[in-house]
This record gives C-alpha cells, sequence and structure tokens, in this order.
C-alpha cells in the first residue's frame, strides 16, 4: 500500500513562511482528493485545505487569504504554501488523499511550531 511522505516542517517565526510537501511512495489511483490536516494536543483533527481532482480547492476560514494548496508534478503530490504565520497555527500537518473508493491516505505528521 503507498504511504505518504510529508517534509517541509519546522520552526518559523510570526509572520513567517514554510511550504509543506507531501508525495506518495507509489502511485495511487482514482484520486479524489488530496489535503492537510493538523492538530493539536487534546483536540481533533481539523481540515486545514483540500483540492480535489478537477482543481477546486476548499479552506478553513482560519487560513483563508494566508494558505495555499496546489498539486505538484503528478496528481499524488501536493503543497502547502503557508505565509503570515501566527502561533495559533502551530499543530502537527498531517497530509491526507481520499481516493474515489473512499480509501483514506495519511501521512506521518510534520510539525510546524510559529514563535519567536
Amino acid at each position: 500500500q503507498a504511504r505518504l511522505v510529508e517534509s517541509g516542517g519546522g520552526l518559523v517565526q510570526p509572520g513567517g513562511s514554510l511550504r509543506l510537501s507531501c508525495a506518495a511512495s507509489e502511485s495511487v489511483f482514482y484520486i479524489n482528493r488530496m489535503g492537510w490536516y493538523r492538530q493539536v494536543p487534546r483536540k481533533q483533527r481539523e481540515l486545514v485545505a483540500v483540492i480535489f481532482a478537477g482543481g477546486e480547492t476548499e479552506y478553513a476560514d482560519s487560513v483563508k487569504g494566508r494558505f495555499a494548496i496546489s498539486r505538484g508534478n503528478s496528481e499524488d503530490t501536493v503543497h502547502l504554501q503557508m505565509n503570515s504565520l501566527k502561533p495559533e497555527d502551530t499543530a502537527v500537518y498531517y497530509c491526507n488523499l481520499r481516493t474515489t473508493r473512499l480509501t483514506n491516505y495519511w501521512g506521518q505528521g510534520t510539525q510546524v511550531t510559529v514563535s519567536s
């Protein structure tokens, strides 16, 4: 089964930028959507941004205008450009891939810390 491999997390100051990337370890077919979720301790994982197979995108209200999701060179690769980062964006970010057959793939998570 394919794995999702994430990269790009780290420590950044408030107002800074980071770019997260996610790629499937092998080809995945029937992709419906790819996206990013985030989670902080003692809270539920929340959707940050998603891009559908047709190119449509959706964002959490808290990140609209600051984050941008895009596909890479292959349809099983996705990026998340995060600008104007705030301390409340601090979380573990998880990549997700969902197929039209409702199979979900998850990455291992990458830590994003926004702090001065």
